[in-house]
């Protein structure tokens, strides 16, 4: 096994995921995202993204939500996002902070992802209400900043739209 020291060239990116390839790199959100939720009063709040691959046929992802104001951590997760081999389907793997675990699968169609919970599994002492359903939307805009929408439902509320947010590609 080679030590990072020993590589300076950077893995090439399995051709399989070169229809997400637009999805990779380091994004800062510019403006502040917005929260919204019926049983929650609106936020906003600033969010660091990153999504690399390592040559495997797969893309890594972890996003990173901060308070505007404080600047202490709030959301964190990571996971990775798969394609499934010659086809547009993908699928979201994710862990989050808040002691969810989801499947999300759905399609990507040119610059646009468009995933919905597939399995979402909680730890027991997980925050009430549960989460019951997750969809996201991922679109690079014609401006080249990366649009991210989730809507959510829970055992109190029909799905609903919960954030939106605008990021900016900071590297590639």
């Amino acid at each position: 096994m080679m030590s990072s020291a020993e590589s300076t060239e950077p893995p090439k990116m399995n051709p399989s995921i070169e229809p997400l390839s637009w999805l990779l790199g380091t994004w800062l959100s510019e403006p502040p995202g917005d929260g919204i939720y019926p049983t929650l009063q609106p936020f906003h709040y600033l969010e660091e993204v990153h999504i690399t691959h390592v040559g495997q046929p797969m893309l890594n992802f972890s996003f990173n939500a901060f308070h505007p104001d404080t600047k202490k951590p709030m959301h964190r997760e990571c996971g990775f996002i798969r394609l499934k081999p010659d086809s547009n389907k993908v699928a979201f793997v994710s862990a989050q902070n808040t002691g969810i675990v989801e499947v999300e699968e759905g399609e990507v169609n040119g610059q646009e992802l468009c995933i919905a919970s597939h399995s979402i599994a909680r730890i027991s002492f997980a925050a009430e209400p549960r989460v019951e359903q997750i969809m996201r939307k991922f679109r690079l805009n014609a401006e080249g900043r990366l649009e991210q929408t989730v809507s959510m439902a829970t055992t109190t509320q029909p799905m609903t739209q919960h954030l939106h947010i605008t990021y900016k590609k900071v590297t590639p």
